[in-house]
Formats: C-alpha cells, sequence, structure tokens
C-alpha cells in the first residue's frame, strides 16, 4: 500500500499534469493505486494523494464489476443542470465529512491503461466519485467547495482529530 497524502500537503493543492507514457510504469502505478484504495476502503483515488502530480484517478464504487475504472487524462464534458446533495469524504482528509452539493450526472472522456480514448456517462454514485476525483487533478479537496466558514470548521475538526490521533500513537510507544 502506498501512503495516502493528508491536508496540507503541497500536492494536494497543486494542478497536475497530462499522462503521456502509457507504458508498464503506468500500469504498476494505477495498480497500487487500486490496491492502496482497497485497502484503505475508499471508492476513489487520484495520482495526488499518492505524491504523483498526474492526470490520473481511479474508481470502485463498489455497485457494480464494470465500474472498476481507471480515467487517464480526463475532461468532463458535460454536467447535468440538476444538483444533488451528498455526505462526502475523502482518503486525504480522514475523519471529515460535510455535504457537498454537485450534479447528478456527468459526461467524462479519458483515455485507458493503453491511450485508448473512451467516454463514460454516468449517475449516482459513480457521476459524485468521478468528479470528487477530478477536482483532486486541479488542486481542489471535497473541503474547498464548502464555504468559508464550514471550510474552516471542517479543517479544524481534521486538525483536532490528527492532533488526537498522534497523542494516542506517542502513548502506545512508550
Amino acid at each position: 500500500m502506498l501512503d495516502i497524502y493528508k491536508l496540507g500537503e503541497d500536492v494536494l493543492s497543486e494542478p497536475t499534469t497530462k499522462v503521456t507514457e502509457f507504458d508498464s510504469a503506468l500500469k504498476l502505478l494505477v495498480e497500487a493505486m487500486f490496491e492502496t484504495m482497497d485497502e484503505a476502503e475508499g471508492v476513489g483515488l487520484a495520482a495526488p494523494q499518492i505524491g504523483v502530480s498526474k492526470r490520473i484517478f481511479v474508481v470502485d464504487t463498489h455497485q457494480s464489476e464494470d465500474e472498476r475504472l481507471c480515467f487517464i487524462n480526463p475532461e468532463i464534458l458535460e454536467t447535468s443542470p440538476d444538483l444533488v446533495h451528498y455526505e462526502e469524504g475523502c482518503l486525504s482528509v480522514p475523519g471529515v465529512y460535510h455535504d457537498v452539493v454537485r450534479p447528478s450526472h456527468v459526461t467524462v472522456h479519458a483515455q485507458d491503461l493503453n491511450g485508448k480514448a473512451f467516454t463514460v456517462k454516468a449517475g449516482g454514485l459513480l457521476a459524485r466519485v468521478i468528479q470528487h476525483e477530478n477536482d483532486h487533478l486541479y488542486g481542489k479537496l471535497f473541503i474547498d467547495r464548502l464555504d468559508k466558514d464550514e471550510h474552516d470548521m471542517m479543517v479544524r475538526v481534521y486538525e483536532r482529530r490528527a492532533k488526537s490521533q498522534n497523542k494516542g500513537k506517542k502513548r502506545s510507544r512508550r
């Protein structure tokens, strides 16, 4: 399992670069991303979350076998006008959850591991995860979609949890 970068690390707030080489190294990276996501019990993972500033994310909503997908160089082509509130969390901001408003449907164009182009039209959880992971590619976390007061409150909640967990680790080492 790869390390998952957390709130405050620079790579999470920077835009990513396009993937230009579709080689065995890319395949190994994507395989490691799926393993890391599965181990962390997530439904999506973007490359910046493991410290790689590339336009890649993986998704597995566990709703059907065909929803284990890898998106390379994705572009959201269209979003629906209807919006949906849904509670989101993030492996890079563990323990923090908040309602986020996003379009209910999305059309995304991307490349697969071999560089072949494909398009996905998605609704429900898959649409939400695609949008959430795509935000990571632009240096945006889900808490950045909240108003300033809510954002600041979520950062404080995260920092308190992280501080509390670090104290627990120090105690257990004694």
